[in-house]
């Protein structure tokens, strides 16, 4: 009894542990920008991000982790032997955490994703074969280390491109950004209220309908909200520049153009922060799930994989205090080791992220939060500095270097990551088994 209460502790400390340095580097994602702009300052950015991503991991991360539990390797081969697929996933939580902390101490922005799923390859080939592993998947995850930052760069050109000479290259510019506030307002909801909106309104609407009879469906009290919030930052945002018009001579009008960028920058941080503690807590809470069942039940979870609220509560502790602890190095290289950034760049860069995401999810295809975001800032760069055409900003220039750190450390991922997971597999194999 002693010993499974010891090993119980234990291998929730490894998730913690994990989910602790998934917080330190992935978290970078949604704040990097925001800090590297200004628009809110790197305090600022850890209790935001650490709130929101909290809240997205406890309330909506039980699907991704049911999936990404049995989306790599084939746990059928392991119904005869559940105790290899428990060493198996102890595995994946050594080797995800530890290749995560070696990132974020060099502060490369990596997917834990990824390192997830090389780490589940890495396990499953050694312990059940080649066969074990759904090798088309990884095939296609490799691809999206191309397609993922080129799409994301593309849209974020083209939105930095259309605000530049549709706004901040005119002589009147403080004009021009009041008729373009409405559609801005209108981007900005409808991108993060579709990311937020679709799983929030289901159990909103079987709330109310179990208990008052609530007669609107989910869809329509997304777009309520959706237009509602559209039509608040319209006004409030008019308001605001009306104000500030007041204080400020036709000179200063490029700072307070900022400013403004930076409110709907602040809001889309909020956004993809929120987003991503829904989706990327499964990293770390998705192995502890299948060893915690196969500690109470003694089978391999097939199709019944329960993810208890108090794993998600432990995981989303875990990305709080690593973000808390390691998070700074990491927002850094995104905010300011690439290209120094200002609020619309790093609003653009963001809303592209967006953009990027959202539509591979609704595809169905597995990409990289960092690798999109890296890929808009890049992106917003090369229209910067004339790669496309004449140069928008002077002065501006891509930090090469840093970024083929990064490129190197997204390149390694998988297959370091599978070769570490069969490595400490086999030990535990070893030791334990």
């Amino acid at each position: 009894m002693e010993a499974e209460v010891g090993f119980f502790i234990f291998v929730c400390l490894l998730a913690f542990y994990l989910a602790g340095n998934l917080g330190a580097n992935d978290v970078a994602n949604s704040m990097g920008t925001s800090v590297g702009s200004g628009a809110v300052s790197l305090r600022q950015a850890l209790v935001i991000a650490g709130g929101l991503e909290f809240l997205g991991a406890v309330g909506f991360g039980q699907n991704v982790a049911q999936k990404l539990a049995a989306g790599v390797v084939n746990l059928g081969l392991f119904i005869e032997h559940p105790r290899i697929l428990l060493l198996g996933m102890l595995a994946v939580l050594l080797t995800v955490g530890t290749w995560l902390n070696l990132a974020t101490v060099f502060g490369l922005p990596v997917s834990s994703s990824y390192a997830v799923v090389g780490a589940l390859a890495g396990f499953g080939a050694l312990a059940a074969g080649r066969q074990a592993v759904h090798w088309p998947s990884l095939g296609f995850i490799s691809l999206t280390w191309v397609l993922t930052p080129v799409a994301s760069g593309a849209i974020a050109a083209l939105f930095y491109h259309l605000i530049y000479q549709g706004i901040l290259a005119q002589p009147n510019a403080l004009q021009y950004l009041e008729e373009w506030t409405p559609w801005l307002s209108a981007g900005v909801c409808t991108v993060f209220g579709v990311l937020i909106l679709p799983p929030l309104s289901q159990p909103m609407t079987q709330f109310f309908g179990d208990r008052l009879h609530w007669p609107i469906p989910s869809q329509n009290i997304a777009l309520i909200v959706l237009g509602t919030a559209t039509i608040g930052m319209t006004l409030t945002t008019l308001q605001w520049l009306t104000q500030q018009q007041n204080l400020i001579s036709p000179t200063e009008q490029h700072p307070l153009i900022e400013r403004s960028f930076a409110r709907w920058q602040v809001l889309s941080a909020c956004g993809v922060a929120f987003a991503h503690g829904s989706n990327d807590v499964g990293n770390a809470v998705a192995p502890l799930a299948v060893i915690i069942q196969i500690q109470t039940t003694g089978r391999v979870p097939l199709t019944d994989l329960q993810v208890p609220l108090w794993i998600l509560l432990l995981g989303g502790a875990g990305i709080v205090t690593g973000l808390a602890i390691g998070g700074a190095r990491v927002i850094r290289t995104i905010g300011e080791g690439i290209l120094s950034l200002q609020a619309s760049s790093g609003f653009c860069a963001e809303l592209a992220t967006a953009i990027t995401v959202l539509l591979a999810s609704r595809l169905g295809f597995p990409v990289s939060t960092s690798h999109a975001l890296v890929g808009a800032v890049v992106g917003i760069g090369l229209v910067q500095t004339g790669q496309f055409g004449p140069a928008q900003l002077t002065g501006q220039s891509l930090q090469w270097a840093t970024l083929a750190s990064i490129v190197l450390a997204w390149s390694g991922t998988i297959p370091l990551a599978a070769a570490l997971g069969a490595l400490i597999f086999g030990l535990l194999e070893f030791v334990w088994g």
